[in-house]
């Protein structure tokens, strides 16, 4: 992708908007450390002081993105196709994977639970609340909160874990990391399981 032309006229929210997926893809290719306020803004095509008007800090830029990539999008919930849980099922796991391969520094960096940071943890703990909430309510709305809830949250683990079975170890390759998640979603979400 290259960066936005400078000097167009934006609302704020898009903007806001541009500053974010140029600070995304700027996180997902290099570490937070690697990264100034002036490769922000250069990416994102804005002045450099337009970085702190909109978020004040670049760690506070970083938090927004981590927040927008570890937790699930309404319209990733509303735009699956219709048809059987399974079906549902495979295709909220492809949206996952695509998420993260577009994203995968960033992913590996914070999104596998291994970040040791105190506001990425609390992130991904909020992550974890809001994707259980749509998990459920696209593949098993009429399911009782409890104990389903935890299943999911749990099953959470897996999907971390086999990201870096994926990305990191290469002991799965991506169909073989769908095929998993799938197999366990549907587990977690059978109502004859064990709970």
């Amino acid at each position: 992708m290259s960066a936005p032309v400078r000097g167009r006229r934006l609302d704020p929210d898009a903007r806001r908007e541009e500053i974010v997926a140029g600070a995304l893809r700027l996180f997902a290719e290099h570490p937070y450390a690697a990264v100034s306020t002036t490769d922000l803004a250069r990416e994102a095509g804005v002045a450099r002081g337009l970085i702190n008007h909109y978020f004040g800090t670049k760690r506070a830029l970083y938090l927004e993105v981590v927040r927008r990539l570890t937790t699930i999008p309404e319209v990733a919930v509303s735009e699956l196709p219709p048809g059987t849980v399974d079906v549902r099922a495979g295709a909220a796991v492809d949206w996952f994977l695509d998420a993260v391969e577009r994203h995968r520094g960033l992913w590996l960096s914070v999104g596998t639970g291994a970040a040791g940071d105190i506001d990425v943890d609390a992130i991904l703990a909020e992550a974890d609340e809001i994707a259980a909430d749509r998990v459920l309510a696209a593949l098993a709305p009429d399911a009782p909160d409890d104990p389903y809830r935890a299943r999911v949250r749990s099953f959470f683990g897996l999907v971390r874990s086999a990201s870096r079975e994926w990305l990191v170890r290469g002991t799965l390759d991506r169909a073989g990391t769908r095929a998993l998640l799938v197999d366990v979603l549907l587990s977690v979400l059978r109502r004859d399981s064990q709970v």
